[in-house]
């Protein structure tokens, strides 16, 4: 028995690959890991943006949206039976990192970063070029 890891922001396509995955564990039964990695913006990392409020967490926002989204793909049920992930980091190289050892990597086609310039979303053409494991991008 392996591992399926899986990137859910939240978005539409996210949730398509979380369903896919859990559908592809339960032929192969392997675990499900849902990962939902978060950073902050670049301008300001080491303080708070401006109009943020001293106690945002984004950690704990993170993990709502995680536990949101899994519950919305596969109900309060299947949802239990998955690995929760949150992480702070890139999310491509966060992926790229627990998906260290599993059997298979699962995205969507598009999440919700703001690159629309490629076919594919920046996230899942990063894994697809460097992953150790097999991907599986999931489409509309």
């Amino acid at each position: 028995m392996g591992r399926i890891v899986v990137g859910v922001d939240g978005s539409d396509a996210s949730i398509k690959a979380l369903r896919w995955a859990v559908r592809q564990a339960e032929l192969t039964g392997d675990t499900v890991e849902a990962v939902n990695s978060w950073e902050y913006p670049a301008t300001s990392w080491g303080s708070l943006m401006p109009g943020l409020p001293e106690d945002f967490d984004p950690q704990a926002v993170a993990t709502v949206a995680l536990n949101e989204a899994l519950e919305e793909a596969l109900g309060a049920e299947g949802a239990a039976a998955v690995d929760k992930i949150v992480v702070i980091g890139n999310p491509a190289l966060s992926l790229l990192e627990r998906a260290k050892g599993a059997n298979l990597l699962v995205v969507g086609a598009r999440g919700y970063s703001g690159f629309k310039a490629t076919l594919l979303g920046s996230v899942s053409l990063h894994v697809t070029q460097h992953a150790t494991c097999p991907v599986t991008v999931v489409r509309d």
